[in-house]
């Protein structure tokens, strides 16, 4: 298949950019896929759409300020040289231990392997020190940061909450971001984006999900390239995408075992869960476990672990758009799709959201 086989037109004035007012304030559309019916519903209609007995799967990850400024500090000069001028963008997309991060740095060109990094704000006496050790296409660099007492309290001092390009603003991201482009289950520290189907949820909802006899269990996956890469290939047996980590903790694992067992439905929040379970499933894995995956789950897949999915509306082109047709059917997400163009739903990462069963 092509990749332009999975374009849509979307009006900017539909592109998301900022909250609802409310986190379960979003509109949602429903799709059955056995009657390929379509439904306006909302989010807080969620609940009432799910089964007792369902086991509920949601990717627990917290967002970090992960998109730095730095200026360049020189290919190790000696001491007195000039250090040399212009500003650079990181974002910093993977960690990979040891002080070392996964990062895209813009301009790309003008950050060699051996560039030192600082990262400084005339507003904070935080500080961070990097070197570039490693470099791949597109401006990706892997960057080996000295230590500090306390890398994420630094990092909260430094740096911005990594809103994707279509959203706007103006200054500093502010609070709301900081509070909104969060889930309020959000744990471990590590993604560079949220999974923002999980944005929607209140404390309320939950409990309201769990009266109704729904299980619910946690993965982990830290956003990274792997998740919202632009694609540059022309054919999907061309795509590969970036590995990221994730960890299956052993009560999840259990419960996935038991649902599956007992013929539940397992329901996913969200495309990086789906990724989660599916690679997990592949690997033939349902214990307690971390590792990395790169899976793409493109039309054709079987799902093994995934019996209904709630998620956002994703860009064009994307192997995330690409994913939810893999689970319901190109030409009907298609559909649903252009429903939602018509009906003036929002779109994106701070928009609304579908739910197919």
């Amino acid at each position: 298949m092509r990749v332009e086989d999975f374009d849509f037109k979307l009006p900017p004035e539909q592109i998301a950019q900022h909250p609802p007012a409310e986190r379960d304030g979003a509109r949602m559309l429903t799709v059955d896929r056995a009657s390929a019916v379509f439904r306006d519903a909302w989010f807080r209609d969620f609940p009432a759409l799910l089964q007792p007995g369902d086991l509920l799967v949601m990717n627990d990850s917290r967002v970090i300020p992960a998109r730095l400024h730095a200026r360049r500090q020189g290919l190790h000069t000696q001491k007195g040289s000039p250090a040399p001028s212009g500003a650079v963008e990181v974002l910093l997309t993977q960690p990979l231990g040891g002080d070392r991060w996964r990062a895209l740095v813009k301009p790309g060109r003008k950050v060699p392997v051996g560039e030192q990094l600082v990262f400084e704000t005339a507003a904070s006496p935080a500080r961070l020190v990097a070197d570039v050790t490693g470099a791949g296409d597109f401006g990706e660099r892997t960057l080996q940061f000295e230590p500090v007492d306390d890398f994420f309290t630094t990092l909260d001092m430094l740096g911005e909450i990594p809103l994707p390009p279509y959203i706007h603003r103006t200054a500093d991201n502010g609070q709301e971001d900081r509070e909104r482009y969060q889930t309020v289950y959000a744990g471990e520290r590590g993604s560079a984006a949220a999974p923002t189907a999980g944005l929607h949820f209140t404390p309320a909802v939950l409990d309201a999900i769990r009266t109704r006899g729904v299980e619910v269990a946690h993965i982990t996956l830290h956003v990274g390239l792997g998740t919202f890469q632009p694609v540059r290939a022309d054919d999907l047996a061309d795509i590969r995408l970036h590995e990221e980590s994730y960890s299956l903790p052993g009560a999840t694992a259990a419960a996935l075992q038991q649902a599956r067992a007992a013929g539940r439905r397992i329901v996913a929040v969200g495309t990086t869960t789906t990724r989660t379970l599916e690679h997990v499933a592949r690997i033939d894995r349902l214990e307690a476990h971390s590792g990395t995956t790169s899976i793409f789950l493109q039309p054709g897949h079987r799902f093994q672990l995934v019996d209904a999915l709630l998620t956002n509306f994703h860009l064009p082109r994307s192997t995330l758009l690409m994913l939810v047709s893999a689970f319901a059917g190109r030409e009907l997400v298609l559909a649903a799709y252009r429903h939602a163009v018509e009906q003036q739903y929002r779109f994106f990462s701070y928009g609304d959201c579908m739910f197919l069963s």
